[in-house]
């Protein structure tokens, strides 16, 4: 008799070809058991009230009620972790994902296409490998209002004869939503450049670039080879490479080696950080799972930077920033809701 866990799903899509096809993909693992499959998001809603399964896939553009809708009310009846499945390539329909992360969803996946697709194995496995992850993190209730809240304003400080000359920042799951909040409230003459490492599935960087870059003060952008961060811009990693910061200032981007598990990596970041600023650096750690990004940030503690880390209660998961403040190299550890005003006040 096994003691294994059986992780029990709901399937939300419209397309009865793809729902059938997510359908055998999960249950293609002994570990996953289909509990049922909605076909819009009402019935998906209607489902997760009846069913209270594990985790959900939500599907995003569907007749009656969309995966944004769907999200929000889910996350406010019945909290439950939701993995987006989306396509990639409809600009139009990232939008709508990217609000449905920050309604409350945890992250997103690229849809698959079709078993006879040249990707078909690798998005199988991610699909299977990302509900089972999901499954184990504790979501928490979302009110009508969001549990982001709305921004605070950053107390007015004179920052023309700020010390720090530059603001790493990684985050990995949870990070979207962290990040639209942190981006909403840091000010629009913030003296610094801002370079992020984000986590997320290949495909979804540009969207979620420009997603972002609607909700901050600051321009906000995808780095490029070559180019030297300027005070009040934010540069963020691709999503098929790393963002390093080489000696003369000037950003690096290094494609994805196979083998790598971890990409863009945090590690990298902070690391070239330290290197080419050490002291006048201030590293942030967001919410996210696994431990990506603390050597990086021994690294720029031990040449004289800064290390900020969100809080257990504030941060979806609660593995990034706890494995940074284990390794003793943080000096503060602040709720998302103080992020901006504490980066203003540590620069």
């Amino acid at each position: 008799m096994s003691d294994q866990r059986t992780i029990r799903v709901l399937v939300v899509e419209d397309s009865p070809t793809v729902r059938d096809l997510l359908v055998d993909m999960l249950e293609s693992d002994p570990e996953l058991q289909v509990v049922g499959a909605a076909r819009d998001g009402l019935e998906g809603v209607a489902m997760a009230l009846a069913l209270r399964p594990d985790v959900i896939t939500m599907d995003i553009r569907m007749p009656r009620m969309d995966g944004f809708r769907a999200t929000r009310r889910i996350m406010q009846q019945v909290p439950t972790p939701i993995v987006v499945v989306s396509a990639n390539v409809e600009e139009e329909e990232q939008p709508i994902a990217f609000n449905a992360i920050r309604a409350g969803a945890l992250t997103m996946i690229e849809k698959p296409s079709g078993p006879a697709g040249p990707a078909y194995e690798t998005i199988r496995e991610k699909l299977i490998t990302t509900v089972k992850l999901m499954s184990e993190v504790r979501v928490v209730r979302q009110w009508a209002t969001g549990t982001l809240g709305t921004p605070r304003p950053v107390p007015q400080r004179d920052l023309s004869q700020a010390q720090t000359k530059l603001l790493a920042i990684a985050a990995s799951t949870g990070g979207p939503a962290a990040l639209y909040r942190l981006l909403q409230e840091l000010p629009a003459e913030l003296p610094v450049p801002v370079l992020v490492v984000q986590h997320i599935a290949r495909g979804f960087g540009r969207g979620m670039v420009e997603w972002l870059g609607k909700a901050s003060k600051l321009p906000v952008k995808a780095a490029e080879e070559g180019e030297r961060p300027r005070a009040g811009r934010v540069l963020f990693a691709p999503d098929d490479g790393h963002l390093l910061l080489r000696p003369d200032g000037r950003v690096h981007l290094r494609p994805c080696a196979p083998a790598e598990t971890v990409c863009p990596s945090a590690d990298m970041l902070f690391e070239s950080v330290a290197q080419a600023h050490g002291p006048q650096a201030l590293g942030v750690i967001m919410t996210g799972m696994g431990r990506d990004g603390v050597e990086g940030l021994r690294q720029l503690k031990e040449a004289g930077g800064r290390v900020l880390a969100q809080d257990e209660r504030s941060s979806v998961v609660f593995g990034m920033p706890k494995e940074a403040i284990a390794a003793g190299i943080v000096d503060r550890v602040v709720p998302l809701e103080q992020m901006a005003a504490t980066i203003v006040e540590m620069l």
